[in-house]
This record gives structure tokens, sequence and C-alpha cells, in this order.
């Protein structure tokens, strides 16, 4: 599972970003915890203020898509045990955002990212792209339905 913990004040700064990884030895149930613990550190490292996260799509692959929603359920578990509001966003609203584009490919996404986040080079592996992508996403996101509000 992919992570980025990004500051928004201004210009968008990451602070962190990676992968959670399990062991792919072992049963779901202890890898599931594994993935709990990892995520419940980082909101205490970073005490975010919300947790972004992609909606599940349809995916070809049951199985696959049976072991992400597994993983999206820790996810919105540990959010919801340390208080935070989880926001879901498509992969064609994240692409949108990012690239302006709602079909971007994994490399305009990548190299948006790194442009927008000053980075020395595009954020690797796609799992830990991705999570800057759906945090940006929701910077931007946010940021403009602050904006409407304020000026509504």
């Amino acid at each position: 599972m992919g992570y980025a913990i990004i500051e928004f004040d201004g210009n968008p700064v990451a602070l962190d970003y990676g992968i959670i990884e399990t062991r792919s030895v072992g049963d779901m149930a202890h890898r599931l915890l594994e993935l709990h613990i990892s995520l419940q550190s980082l909101i205490s490292t970073y005490a975010p203020a919300v947790m972004a996260i992609e909606q599940l799509f349809f995916a070809r692959n049951v199985t696959t898509a049976l072991t992400v929603g597994q993983a999206r359920g820790v996810a919105m578990l540990a959010a919801a045990q340390s208080g935070l509001s989880v926001v879901e966003y498509t992969p064609a609203e994240v692409k949108q955002a990012v690239a302006g584009y709602g079909k971007a490919d994994k490399n305009q996404i990548q190299q948006m990212v790194r442009l927008l986040l000053d980075l020395e080079h595009p954020p690797t592996p796609d799992d830990a792209a991705d999570a800057l992508a759906i945090a940006l996403c929701h910077g931007q996101s946010h940021g403009f339905l602050s904006r409407v509000s304020e000026a509504g």
C-alpha cells in the first residue's frame, strides 16, 4: 500500500511517502494487522487532518479486487480510530486534478507529481506515486471547495 503525507501551506510539500509492505508469507489476517499497525504509526507520527484514498474500481481480477478492498477497509478503520475523516476519489478524478486529463497514463501522472512537488525524480514505486497523486488531488479539491464555500 502506498502512502503520502503532504503539507498544503502555499505550495504543496511532500513530508514523507513510500509503501507499506507486508511479508508475502503468512495469512491475510496477519498481513492486514501489519498494515494497520504501520498506518497507525504514520497517523501518530504526522497527525494528518484527513485521509484521502482511491475509490475501489471494478477490477477484472476478483482476487485482486478483494485484497485491495480488505486493505482499504483497514485504512478506513485506522482513520476512524484516529478520528480522521476519509475522502475518496476515483482514478479519473485523481488524473484530472493532477494532470488535467482524466485518462492520463502512469508516466504522465508521475511526471506531474514530480513537477507539482518539486521532486528531483519521478516518485517510485507506483503505489507511492499513486498515493502522492491522491494527496495532491485532495489538496487541490479541498482548496477549491474551501474557496467556493468562502465565496458563497
